[in-house]
């Protein structure tokens, strides 16, 4: 059989367990052509909400009782497609569930010897890139210049922080807690970290950045963006990745005095990283070796068994995650520990 975790209904507000069903199905057939895999990690991430809902964004919504999508690592078992063998490791889009089948075109192969596999997933797979083109791409970060990055402890803001500093900027995070702020300096080499919910963001963020914020890479939205335009330098550039605070909201949170957009000519883009496949090459290029060298690191959080993932979504929305959101649904046959 195989385990699938189905949207049974749509949100209001929070997601909660009733929202998903378990349920146990019979294997998907493997025609000529095809390859048949075992899931091994599903990636949980953010834009997960917006699936969830009806609501027009820029993919269409998950349908109700069907599988709930999600980037995994998988391993094929059988292949009926030259070019993939049993025991091959891959990166794919096959959701919530433990057993998966397609014609492989869909399918990134795996080199465990490069990087741990969960890696394809989290720091060089989705978020990797989507801080990679978000900060390069849009906030064309120069030697010298103040990065501001919310959600800095997460998959995405960590990688920010860390490129920002890479490319010869001061880093400055936002995170939500007195240990995950300790972490995003300590570990990760930010120049300073501000406690979103202990602060007074706005004289924390002008301490942090005495000259001023060159590029704020928007993960969250609510006020922590309202506090960074205060602070914002002429010429800013603000990527807009996500906006987190808002995704549970059940009425219209309002917004911040964007006034100082114009007055500071600053230049805010949203993006979305899966229109920038041709990038692909050059992230992984650039990041493969920062990453195996260690001046990228990254930080996982693990929890087993698939049936862990409707809880583990929902303490996402919470902040209970510390890294990387990832559920292990069957042993690691690289052998990562996770």
């Amino acid at each position: 059989m195989n385990r699938q975790i189905r949207l049974k209904s749509r949100p209001d507000g929070m997601p909660s367990a009733d929202n998903f069903e378990i349920v146990d199905a019979p294997m998907p057939p493997v025609s000529d052509g095809d390859v048949l895999r075992r899931t091994t990690y599903l990636s949980l991430d953010p834009y997960m909400r917006g699936r969830m809902s009806a609501a027009p964004s820029y993919a269409a919504p998950v349908n109700i009782n069907d599988v709930m999508c999600g980037h995994t690592v998988s391993q094929v078992v059988e292949s009926r497609n030259p070019g993939f063998q049993p025991g091959d490791l891959v990166a794919g889009y096959d959701g919530w569930q433990q057993y998966a089948a397609s014609n492989g075109k869909d399918l990134r192969k795996l080199d465990p010897a490069g990087a741990p596999i969960s890696t394809a997933i989290g720091v060089l797979g989705m978020p990797g890139a989507t801080a990679f083109v978000g900060l390069l791409d849009i906030g064309q970060p120069k030697p010298g210049e103040t990065v501001v990055v919310s959600a800095a402890s997460g998959a995405v803001g960590s990688i920010v922080g860390q490129l920002a500093k890479v490319k010869g900027c001061r880093a400055v995070g936002v995170a939500g807690s007195a240990e995950k702020c300790r972490y995003v300096v300590e570990e990760l080499g930010f120049d300073a970290c501000i406690n979103y919910k202990t602060d007074d963001l706005v004289p924390a963020l002008r301490a942090a950045c005495p000259q001023g914020i060159d590029i704020y890479f928007e993960n969250v939205g609510g006020k922590v963006f309202a506090a960074v335009l205060r602070v914002l330098n002429r010429n800013a550039r603000i990527p807009l990745c996500g906006m987190i605070a808002e995704y549970n909201a059940t009425s219209d949170p309002g917004g911040p005095n964007l006034r100082p957009l114009l007055v500071h000519r600053a230049l805010i883009k949203g993006f979305i990283v899966s229109d920038h496949n041709d990038r692909l090459p050059a992230f992984l290029k650039e990041m493969t070796p920062l990453v195996r060298e260690g001046r990228i690191k990254y930080r996982e959080d693990i929890v087993d068994g698939l049936d862990a993932a409707p809880s583990a979504l929902i303490g996402l929305f919470e902040g209970k995650n510390f890294g990387k959101m990832l559920v292990r649904v069957s042993s690691d046959p690289a052998g990562g520990q996770g």
